[in-house]
């Protein structure tokens, strides 16, 4: 369904010490990473697509992250949740909804809600139920 999805950020290095380890920890793998465009990408498995991208906006002016969109990620079990939660934290998120159970939108879901350092609102997610 989607090609890619792309987050727009004002500080690239800033942004890369973000999410370097929030995707490792996602197990998702770094695909490029162009500093002479200042923009990175990760792709899923077995890829090519879709992609994960951040950089600066491609207008040059200043990225402005709005009230409503939200890019959520998979994760493989509840653990992983935590983990990225722990990770986005330590690298300059800020929490918007603590690690667990979400029964509002299904009995299993379990999500973790935060912000990167540029104000975009990202969710990782696992829909399996507990180990």
């Amino acid at each position: 369904m989607f090609s890619h999805v792309f987050v727009g950020v004002s500080d690239f290095d800033r942004a890369l010490a973000f999410y370097r380890p929030l995707m490792a920890v996602l197990g998702v793998r770094e695909r490029f990473c162009e500093r002479d465009r200042l923009w990175a990408g990760w792709e899923s498995e077995p890829g090519p697509r879709p992609l994960f991208l951040i950089g600066r906006p491609y207008d040059g002016q200043a990225p402005h992250p709005g009230n409503g969109p939200m890019t959520a990620f998979l994760a493989g079990s509840r653990a992983v949740v935590d983990e990225a939660h722990r990770t986005a934290l330590a690298h300059g998120g800020r929490c918007e909804g603590a690690p667990g159970l979400r029964p509002e939108y299904h009995a299993h879901y379990y999500g973790a809600y935060f912000r990167d350092p540029d104000g975009n609102k990202l969710c990782v997610a696992c829909h399996a139920p507990p180990a």
